[in-house]
């Protein structure tokens, strides 16, 4: 059972390699390329903002489905891939509209700035914060009971 438990925490972290992999053709984004030449003097690009939204949240969710297998056969805890769950999706909202609002400004907030924010909504960046989270809460229960 424990190598079933690994091979679908590979098939998650695979899931997530594979959306970035494949981000260029799957998802609608065009700030891929201007933010790839990380210079601030590239000509801001032309974009529609529904489909821009919606394809980040498509990539959201398949960004939480796949941390989500890897949270649930880490720690074999629904409770805790539910919390995990919960807390990406909060960051999420937090930062998505933070990006839109840089994307609105034509990140004239700051190019960096804008740039981490980006990070923050099209990686599942808060999975490398849950996982050490969690472990840490599990090595405190065993050491309680």
């Amino acid at each position: 059972m424990k190598i079933l438990s690994w091979f679908l925490v590979f098939v998650g972290i695979c899931g997530l390699v594979g959306v970035r992999m494949i981000e260029d053709s799957i998802f609608y984004d065009p700030f891929l390329n201007y933010f790839h030449e990380a210079n601030k003097n590239v000509i801001f690009p032309e974009f529609e903002w529904g489909k821009l939204i919606v394809s980040h949240i498509f990539r959201f969710v398949l960004n939480l489905f796949f941390s989500c297998i890897i949270i649930q056969f880490l720690f074999k805890n629904k409770e805790w891939t539910v919390q995990g769950a919960v807390l990406i999706t909060i960051i999420f909202a937090i930062t998505f509209p933070i990006y839109l609002y840089c994307i609105y400004d034509r990140f004239e907030i700051g190019y960096l700035f804008s740039f981490y924010m980006r990070r923050f909504v099209i990686q599942p960046l808060i999975l490398l914060l849950i996982v050490p989270l969690f472990y840490y809460r599990k090595q405190m229960l065993l050491k309680i009971v």
